[in-house]
């Protein structure tokens, strides 16, 4: 029977670091440096340097279990030095705590989008949900991601992935793990699915006409097209919004924060004077739009507009032998295609691709880089390059 020495921690002369001295698996005793003069943090790491090489030699350090040793030796040493416990949490508590700050920042709908992706994932874990979030594996997220492309789609699978990345980016900022293991996880690629396509002149046009005699719709196509702002947040539109002085427009997007000045151009102010006026800076542009509590209404509503224009296949309620979990038909055109159409045809005009999606507010690296400090001036000068759909010959 192996006799196992405890393990201990010792001083050499001349060196500044306590060593550790423990037995290793294979029976060996070994003397190793904890690189800290801190007596408390070498005797924390000591101690579970001992423990992972006890559970080896039983042939239980699991991957596991190693990650949760790591884990501890981190906490423990950090508390030696700190005198305080080092921030931790489980992935089912920190999702609820981010799900309840976004309650505060993102629209209903969006959290609700986001409540149910968080609970599939936590299901999907299983008892591996109330484990320290620093032991969440990138496997782990990669299963879930095949397992939603399976049951449901793929453009529902890459949504919950992304999701968890911004879920999982909050904890590496609040200090819970210090890599997003959503990160490393890859996005599903398309295959046959319907894709998002920006509409063409004539198409905007028969869109116009689908409008009728809705005067709140026709604004809000012109306004999608020549800001490429989202429905919801031109929705919420009011007249202290608007500067026509100027010909400037000025919002906060719902999505991302971002607050935007943007030039009116195009047919955007014969429009706006063409409304009735009003001393209320509160009131809305879109009256009756504005009352919709769910941005999801507005778009069925502008899918009865594709569709009086011919553009969309009016929807049924007719049994198609497909159940709930079924994957629903993605159009390839919505009003987010007006927001493709303001980007192509920018780049039409011979902007740059980075610019055209400064000008609709897209978030990347590489326009936060070129682009931080656009004025309205610059902004104008390209999208004075858009065509007048009201007046381009159809």
């Amino acid at each position: 029977m192996l006799c196992v020495e405890m393990a201990s921690i010792h001083k050499q002369p001349g060196r500044p670091f306590w060593f550790c001295a423990f037995t290793l698996p294979d029976g060996h005793r070994t003397f190793r440096s904890t690189g800290t003069a801190n007596k408390k943090e070498a005797q924390a790491i000591c101690h579970e340097w001992d423990k992972a090489s006890r559970l080896a030699r039983k042939g239980l350090l699991t991957a596991d279990k190693a990650r949760a040793v790591i884990a501890a030796t981190v906490a423990d040493i950090y508390a030696a030095g700190n005198r305080e416990e080092l921030p931790t949490a489980t992935v089912r508590s920190w999702c609820q705590q981010w799900l309840q700050k976004k309650a505060i920042e993102i629209e209903g709908s969006t959290h609700d989008r986001y409540t149910t992706i968080v609970t599939r994932f936590l299901e999907f874990l299983g008892k591996a949900a109330d484990k320290d979030i620093a032991a969440l594996k990138t496997s782990e997220i990669g299963k879930f991601r095949d397992r939603e492309g399976t049951d449901l789609a793929r453009g529902t699978a890459n949504l919950s992935l992304k999701v968890l990345r911004v879920c999982l980016s909050e904890a590496v900022r609040q200090g819970l793990i210090t890599t997003n293991p959503a990160a490393q996880v890859e996005i599903l690629k398309s295959r046959g699915e319907a894709t998002r396509r920006a509409f063409t002149v004539a198409e905007i046009g028969r869109v116009l006409e689908g409008c009728g005699t809705d005067q709140e719709w026709r604004g809000m196509v012109l306004f999608g097209l020549y800001t490429g702002q989202r429905l919801g947040d031109l929705a919420r539109l009011t007249w202290r919004s608007v500067d026509l002085e100027k010909g400037e427009l000025f919002l906060t997007t719902k999505k991302t924060g971002r607050r935007m000045t943007l030039p009116l151009i195009g047919p955007l102010p014969d429009f706006l004077t063409s409304l009735a006026a009003t001393d209320d800076p509160n009131a809305a542009l879109f009256p009756t739009l504005s009352k919709a509590k769910r941005t999801g209404t507005l778009s069925n509503r502008f899918r009865e507009i594709l569709v009086a224009a011919g553009l969309a296949e009016p929807r049924t309620h007719a049994a198609t032998g497909k159940t709930r979990n079924s994957a629903r038909a993605t159009s390839e055109i919505s009003f987010h295609s007006l927001r493709h159409c303001t980007v192509t045809f920018l780049k039409a005009a011979g902007v740059s691709d980075a610019l055209a999606r400064a000008v609709v507010g897209h978030e990347s690296a590489a326009v936060s880089r070129q682009y931080t400090h656009l004025d309205t001036a610059d902004l104008r000068k390209a999208m004075e390059r858009m065509p007048d759909v009201t007046k381009t010959k159809l």
